[in-house]
């Protein structure tokens, strides 16, 4: 399959996701799993450790090491055959671990879009709005930046390991370690009221489609 394709039909999966999380109520659906009705809490302390050093600061912290090792050990080694072996994708994956969260760093910034915990059907007083919905007029609250999910976008930023490789089996890998890396920091801030589902899956369909589109890029600037 093409590169254009390829970003055709993952843009054409993002704009449809979008709308179906925005119409549906799959949402709730899948929180009330990880929410106490009767209790008014979630089954997981957002202070609870070791979960939070596990899942969030030692996850990001491991993310921006994880890059800034790699850039290091490419410029030292770089005359070396093996990073000169892998040195498109290389570049790949320091490219997608900087757009990747910025660029839904910029998205949360904008969005306005409550996270569970803010929800007022989870004991919040932000209403349930699709994100091209405005809220009432004499709605009047802080902005609040949940959407889409910003911390697992480190991990999902790793499914850049695909372009990595070009063995199959290799390939396969890094894209496991990518989904495995983003679901989990994911699941984490759905599990203690932090994200929606939909929040989750549209950071991993966003963060496919930059990398794609580095990938486009990197092809085409190597032609040159």
């Amino acid at each position: 399959m093409s590169m254009n394709k390829q970003i055709f039909i993952t843009s054409f999966v993002l704009v449809v996701s979008i709308v179906y999380f925005g119409i549906s109520d799959v949402d709730i659906v899948v929180q009330d799993f990880f929410y106490n009705h009767e209790t008014h809490k979630w089954i997981l302390n957002s202070y609870s450790q070791p979960y939070k050093f596990i899942f969030y600061d030692g996850a990001k912290r491991f993310l921006i090491l994880f890059a800034v090792s790699l850039l290091i050990f490419s410029l030292i080694f770089r005359k070396k055959a093996i990073v000169q072996t892998y040195k498109k994708g290389i570049i790949i994956v320091l490219l997608s671990a900087i757009f990747v969260p910025s660029t839904i760093g910029i998205l949360k910034n904008n969005t306005n879009m409550p996270c569970p915990k803010n929800d007022i059907y989870y004991g919040g007083v932000y209403p349930k709005t699709a994100v091209w919905e405005k809220y009432p007029a004499d709605f009047v609250k802080p902005k609040v930046k949940c959407w889409p999910a910003g911390h697992a976008s480190g991990g999902f930023a790793l499914l850049s390991l695909f372009f990595v490789f070009r063995r199959k089996r290799n390939r396969l890998i890094g894209l496991g370690v990518g989904l495995v890396a983003g679901w989990s920091t994911g699941l984490y801030k759905m599990v203690i009221g932090d994200h929606f589902l939909s929040h989750t899956v549209l950071t991993m369909i966003i963060a496919w489609l930059i990398i794609l589109l580095i990938v486009k890029m990197t092809s085409i600037f190597g032609k040159n």
